[in-house]
This record gives C-alpha cells, sequence and structure tokens, in this order.
C-alpha cells in the first residue's frame, strides 16, 4: 500500500471553480480522481456546491451529472439570489462550508489523509481538528493569482500545500474541452459508492 495510506477529496466546488478559471484552465475531473488514486488507497470524493433556486437550468447541472455518473459524491445545497438593498446587486445566499466540515470530521476515523480543494480561510480551525485525529491535511489552491486564492491561515495550517498551478499538467484541460454525454458513465472501481463503514479500515 502506498505510503500514503487511505486518503479521501474535499472539493469546494465554487472555491475550485474560481480557481481554476482565474489560471486560466478548467479541471478535468476524471483526471484529477486518477491523479489521487496513484497517490494511495482513494475511498472517497466529495463535490459540494450550491444550486440556485427556481432556476430552471443551472449552467453546473450537467458537471453535476457528470460528476455523481463517475466516481464523485456529490453534495448540493438550493439558495435563492436576492438583491442586496446596499448595493442594488444580485447576489446568492448560501453556503456548504458547514456541511463540507460536518461530513469531513464523520470521515476523520477512516482516512489517512484528506485532500482539502478550497482556499477558504473559513476552514482552518477544520484543517486543525483533523489534524488532531490523526489525520494529514492538504490544502490545494493557489498562490500564483493576485490576490492569492488562498488564505495565509489557512495554507500555514496544512500539513501540505499544492499549488493547483503545479497540478495544471495533470488535471487541467482546455477550457472548451468540456465532458460530455458520450463520456463513458461509469465510476471508477476503486471508489466504491455507498457509506464508509467500519471495515474501511482494515488493512
Amino acid at each position: 500500500m502506498s505510503s500514503f495510506g487511505k486518503i479521501a477529496l474535499f472539493i469546494d466546488g465554487s472555491s475550485l471553480y474560481a480557481t481554476s478559471k482565474a489560471l486560466g484552465f478548467d479541471i478535468d475531473y476524471r483526471r484529477l480522481l486518477g491523479e489521487f488514486q496513484g497517490r494511495g488507497t482513494l475511498l472517497r470524493a466529495f463535490y459540494y456546491t450550491t444550486v440556485i433556486e427556481d432556476q430552471e437550468f443551472s449552467s453546473i447541472r450537467p458537471l453535476i451529472d457528470w460528476l455523481d455518473y463517475n466516481g464523485y459524491t456529490v453534495v448540493t445545497k438550493l439558495t435563492r439570489e436576492f438583491v442586496d438593498a446596499t448595493t442594488g446587486r444580485r447576489k446568492v445566499r448560501g453556503s456548504m462550508n458547514v456541511d463540507l466540515a460536518v461530513s469531513a470530521m464523520e470521515v476523520a476515523e477512516h482516512v489517512d489523509q484528506i485532500a482539502l480543494f478550497s482556499g477558504d480561510g473559513d476552514f482552518r480551525s477544520l484543517v486543525e481538528a483533523l489534524q488532531r485525529r490523526g489525520v494529514r491535511v492538504t490544502v490545494v489552491s493557489t498562490l500564483s493569482t493576485q490576490p492569492p486564492m488562498v488564505a495565509d491561515d489557512l495554507r500555514r495550517q496544512a500539513d501540505v500545500f499544492i499549488d493547483l498551478v503545479e497540478l495544471k499538467a495533470k488535471v487541467g484541460r482546455d477550457p472548451v474541452d468540456r465532458p460530455g454525454s458520450r463520456e463513458v458513465r461509469q465510476p471508477p472501481q476503486a471508489l466504491a459508492r455507498g457509506s464508509i463503514d467500519r471495515s474501511d479500515r482494515v488493512e
């Protein structure tokens, strides 16, 4: 078994999207799975995103459907658009941070390492809590933009920080090369669907 042991991925969808866009490429989610399967035993890959309520078609929907068919555990929450009374701008109310943090703490006893794809400084306390449980935490974001997309305290708290730009050759793709419905919809064998149970701890 790899020295990295059992791994779970926690992807803050909006953060990863904004980071890759700022760096000028899209994420190839099939290759992303492959990259981390090569680093250990990948038990689960979670993808968190909000979906705006009352929209018949959301631009995120095809990606959500593709991820769900191709080995990711997709967690969504309906949010509402509203007009800010001060600025008059349309904003979206809703965050997946609490959902992601709760799931990460639940999974902690089953894994050796968690890779968190987010630059949100609110996750610093989560990283610290996971580390107290003996989990090594890798944070994936970027320092290569101005300003950086990762909060400094989150980066410093992580055991390992990976700049997304370093992964571009392995998990990036041209922005026009989007996954289509013609792709094979089969989850990777290494990712069993369903809940994690204690048998996952058996070596």
